[in-house]
């Protein structure tokens, strides 16, 4: 089957293109260089040579604080060029997934967020991603919508490589505790996408996450302990306030996903801790 990754230079897009060979993808990657998502004519070329098979979008503006002051070029990334995306894929029949985020919702809500609920972003960001989600599904109601939270991965800059990093300083590592999450290894999240494209029959809003909740810094706290158990040295993690951090966007304080609907095709999510222990290992092999 023929895919397309979107946005292959990313976090998610790289672990796309190690997964997709090797599941029987004829693979075409393309980072932002090779196809900027904002246009359309290049995106329509793209989705052409995809014909019959799939497209997965890892490309996004994911510059949560900075998306404050550039809501236009969020709003360019995340809306309108998934909805070029869309078009496009709707046109050559082309099979669309494309990946959201927890930052839909406000984190208000006290059990974890189903695909049904209403979306009510806090900040830019989350509303352009809001309005991608509401673009692709006009222009191409038979494409895939996974949300997803926290993802990481030994690639790039994420919060488990930026807390391993922390780690190696002498002083403590402060770190929020009163948000909660559901930590997503983007390995294991681009084997459930390369699942998704191979089932058109799938269609609509779905849920991707690992397995079971913690904070920010629980998480924190697992990271170092991975650390520890490999024999590394990590400094002390101190719990924070959300409040303690000025000048940041806002972020929802729950953002645990209900997986159900997506447990339901077979694609079940695995513990969180289980992704987590592969980055270590991977993070402290380099």
């Amino acid at each position: 089957m023929k895919l397309l990754v979107a946005g292959a230079g990313g976090q998610v897009g790289r672990a796309l293109a190690r997964a997709a060979r090797p599941a029987g993808f004829d693979l075409l990657a393309l980072a932002k260089a090779e196809l900027d998502i904002t246009d359309r004519a290049a995106v329509d070329r793209a989705a052409a040579a995809a014909a019959g098979g799939a497209v997965i979008n890892a490309a996004a503006y994911t510059a949560v604080d900075r998306a404050e002051v550039e809501s236009e070029l969020a709003y360019a990334v995340n809306a309108r060029g998934a909805e070029n995306l869309a078009r496009a894929c709707a046109a050559h029949g082309a099979r669309l997934v494309h990946i959201s985020t927890d930052y839909v919702f406000d984190g208000s809500k006290i059990d974890a967020y189903a695909t049904g609920d209403p979306v009510s972003p806090l900040g830019a960001y989350g509303r352009s991603k809001a309005a991608g989600e509401v673009a692709v599904g006009a222009a191409d109601p038979g494409a895939a919508i996974v949300r997803t939270s926290w993802v990481f991965g030994a690639d790039g800059r994420n919060f488990a490589t930026e807390i391993l990093r922390l780690a190696g300083r002498p002083d403590p590592v402060r770190v929020v505790a009163d948000q909660r999450g559901c930590p997503t290894s983007a390995g294991d999240l681009a084997r459930a996408l390369l699942e998704l494209a191979a089932r058109p029959e799938a269609s609509g809003l779905f849920h991707f996450c690992g397995d079971g909740e913690t904070t920010r810094h629980g998480f924190a706290e697992a990271i170092v302990a991975a650390l520890r158990a490999r024999g590394g040295e990590a400094a002390p993690i101190e719990p924070i306030a959300w409040a303690d951090i000025p000048g940041a966007a806002r972020r929802p304080a729950n953002a645990v996903l209900d997986t159900s609907r997506i447990r339901a095709l077979g694609i079940v999510p695995r513990p969180w801790r289980e992704g987590l222990d592969e980055v270590v290992g991977r993070w402290m092999s380099r």
